[in-house]
């Protein structure tokens, strides 16, 4: 959105009137020679006019888009307006936009992850679009008195060209607001799209430079205390006793006490997830004071012993969660996971005879691959703001899901859900972790205890050692081949601490006459959750990676190798439960081969190429190595990516070049292991992050020219550069990488990190 020129221009403030005895009178008026950017127009309005619960219009034309899901880094605050825009035919340099709060009445799915918001709101943000572009029509028609069918609409303006009338949305908002609600409308063919597939700048990107408040860190209010949180040591710990009055003489100290966030007959969701229901909260004047109180307090803590909770299944039925006792360790879990290779899993998918072709099989190729938990480790810290009375409760703070905590809210304050309220702050980062909301239960509960307004910060020792990490991960592929090196039968057997990564629909099943997938998992007291693509972010390296190792025994080009499945699976599938489209698939292969000239590397690059396909999206991605001073080097990545229909495409390319960097950055260095219950790693001094000068010294991404509905985009980038750069690093080294992080082992070949 462009700012408007403010300069005055004496003709637009002077007014010239005829006087009825003759003569002339000059008036003036300041604010007619003053043309208002988009904001002032926001505020000049003396009325505005709501059409649905996404548009409100101002009589004067000024427009305002509400944005429905949290915003956390992935532009669907400024992609979702851009649908409703498009449809509504409006300007967009008079478009505003602002965050909604979470109203569930009035909006659908309020929540951003899973890479779906925009996938899942693109019908209902275009319907609501269109519906009040047609009350406008409308309420014309009705003023003008003819067909609304003759009326056409653009940028704002309303025209019936016959008869040359024309008006603006804001001299018709007041009538269309007062218009019966079409039942159906019409909406555009993408042909038509003005703003959709046009690149529009972050709405909030002034606001964020300028340090206007936004995040949950920023909010104050009057009479505001500060919390900070004491959780157990270590995963299978418990609060043993408590000694308050260690802290309570301590300068600002206000409080100390034990806090509980879920209510023994809650039957908790999939995301009501929290490590440590049960902890210590300090309440003060100051954050420092809190923080000083934390290192002072007495707290004592005991071994946790077995434990269960109720869960709400999807199906209404509710089950039965078991936390296991017990201090674990990294490598006791890594001893379970050989074990379990050792046995049958449970099987998943079988396709043909595996077994009997492994049995004639001429040769036999396996391969392990492992994975670490990670840390999310978001730049802004767990934080929130509650204000809890005895009637009701305002809650503001970062959250991807704030429907999924809404029920824990309401149970552990015994308050309605119509009396609470959460105001979607924007996010310093999500990538799975602020699906789980428990930080906003815990200020609350604190603020309820107190009687105050609080604001809640974990500092970083507290969020890396809270939980909700990515799993820890173990998959062993096996091929049958004959003489000939033909493939006969493939068969994975893949699990982790606590879930298995394998999603067993996904290619390469449907390519494979004889394919076996099997699942295990290690029951864990460490709590795991959702991490940029979950699970696809792990099973995707260790598949392609195979696949890659596979080609090289059968002499093939590892792209056409994985055309070459593909094709099977296009024109003669085996079973009917492939959640693929192969030759979309095969699509961006051919794309990324044909961007980055495959064939054709530069001297010294050494190349690797991954793809994968997840989150209703298709990304295949060549990453170029090499070695300079005895050090890997990543020079470029190219990404082609079938994600339907692209709503901003520089955005787009944004958050693609972020999931690139973020991947390879796990790749070579993320890593969180346990002793006795303890992560190893609780600040970035021992946890390594990419640093600037190791992302790649160009990303180029490149979109399938689609016209199928949009669908994911945040995380489909992220799983393939795993494979892509461990292909790469093959090629550049002569060594396989099969245990993530790689840094270690490169640093084991005498190669620089």
């Amino acid at each position: 959105m462009t700012t408007l020129d403010k300069k005055l221009d004496r003709r637009s403030f002077l007014k010239v009137s005829a006087l009825a005895g003759g003569g002339m009178m000059l008036s003036f008026s300041w604010l007619a020679g003053c043309k208002p950017t988009p904001e002032q127009a926001l505020e000049l309005p003396k009325e505005w006019f709501e059409l649905n619960s996404y548009i409100k219009i101002g009589e004067n034309g000024a427009v305002t888009l509400f944005s429905p899901n949290p915003e956390f880094g992935s532009n669907v605050k400024t992609s979702m307006p851009m649908i409703l825009a498009d449809e509504l035919e409006v300007d967009w340099k008079m478009v505003m936009v602002e965050q909604a709060d979470f109203w569930p009445e009035r909006f659908q799915r309020q929540f951003t992850g899973g890479s779906q918001g925009i996938r899942q709101g693109w019908t209902p943000l275009r319907t609501a679009g269109a519906t009040a572009r047609q009350m406008l029509v409308n309420a014309a028609a009705q003023t003008w008195k003819v067909p609304a069918t003759e009326i056409t609409s653009s940028a704002g303006v309303l025209e019936h060209k016959a008869s040359g009338k024309k008006a603006g949305y804001g001299e018709m908002a007041s009538l269309a607001a007062t218009m019966e609600v079409p039942e159906e409308v019409k909406l555009k063919d993408p042909k038509d799209f003005k703003i959709i597939g046009t690149s529009k700048k972050n709405v909030d990107i002034t606001s964020i430079v300028t340090g206007k408040p936004l995040f949950g860190i920023d909010k104050k209010v009057e009479g505001m205390k500060y919390a900070a949180i004491v959780h157990p040591p270590a995963f299978g710990m418990k609060l043993k006793s408590l000694d308050a009055s260690s802290v309570l003489s301590m300068s600002g100290i206000q409080d100390a006490f034990a806090i509980n966030i879920f209510k023994e007959d809650y039957a908790r969701n999939f995301f009501d997830t929290a490590t440590f229901p049960e902890m210590v909260a300090i309440v003060g004047n100051s954050t420092w004071e809190v923080l000083q109180a934390k290192k002072a307090l007495k707290v004592e803590w005991e071994n946790a012993p077995e434990s269960s909770f109720m869960m709400s299944g999807r199906n209404g039925q509710p089950s039965l969660a078991k936390i296991p006792a017990g201090l674990e360790s990294t490598e006791v879990h890594k001893a379970k996971m050989a074990d379990y290779l050792t046995k049958p899993g449970n099987v998943l998918r079988r396709d043909g005879d595996p077994e009997a072709a492994f049995k004639k099989a001429a040769k036999v190729i396996e391969k392990t691959y492992t994975a670490p938990f990670l840390a999310h480790n978001t730049m802004e810290p767990v934080n929130c703001f509650a204000n809890v009375t005895a009637d009701q409760a305002e809650i503001y703070g970062p959250t991807q899901a704030p429907e999924f905590i809404m029920g824990a809210l309401s149970s552990t304050l015994g308050l309605p859900k119509e009396k609470i309220s959460i105001k979607l702050a924007r996010m310093g980062g999500g990538f799975g972790l602020r699906a789980y909301s428990h930080h906003m239960v815990e200020a609350a509960v604190i603020s309820q205890k107190v009687g105050a307004p609080i604001k809640m910060v974990y500092t970083r020792e507290d969020d890396m050692t809270y939980g909700i990490y990515r799993p820890s991960y173990s998959a062993t592929y096996r091929a049958a081949l004959d003489e000939n090196n033909n493939l006969l039968a493939l068969h994975v057997k893949a699990g982790g601490v606590p879930e298995t990564p394998i999603h067993p629909n996904r290619f390469p099943a449907g390519a494979i006459d004889n394919y076996l997938a099997e699942g295990w998992q290690i029951e864990s007291n460490i709590t795991i959750g959702a991490f940029r693509a979950p699970r696809s972010n792990f099973i995707a390296a260790a598949e392609q990676s195979f696949l890659d190792e596979l080609a090289e025994v059968m002499g093939k080009d590892p792209i056409e190798y994985r055309l070459e499945l593909l094709k099977r699976a296009e024109t003669n599938p085996v079973g009917e439960n492939n959640d693929y489209d192969a030759k979309r698939y095969a699509g961006v292969l051919e794309l990324v081969r044909e961007k980055s000239k495959w064939s054709n590397p530069p001297a010294g690059v050494h190349r690797g190429v991954s793809a994968y396909f997840c989150h209703n999206s298709y990304v295949a991605e060549v990453v170029d190595t090499v070695i300079r001073d005895n050090k890997p080097v990543v020079e470029k990545v190219y990404a082609a990516v079938d994600c339907g229909i692209v709503i901003n495409p520089d955005a787009s390319i944004n958050m693609g070049e972020g999931a690139i960097v973020d991947g390879i950055g796990n790749a070579f260095f993320g890593e969180l292991a346990f002793k006795d219950g303890v992560p190893n790693k609780t600040n970035f001094d021992k946890y390594r992050m990419i640093r600037q000068k190791e992302a790649p010294k160009a990303i180029e991404v490149h979109f399938v020219n689609s016209k199928e509905d949009p669908t994911g985009l945040g995380e489909p980038f992220f799983p393939p550069v795993f494979a892509a750069l461990a292909n790469s690093l093959y090629k550049a080294t002569g060594k396989r990488y099969y245990e993530q992080p790689f840094a270690p082992q490169l640093e084991m070949q005498n190669l620089k990190m």
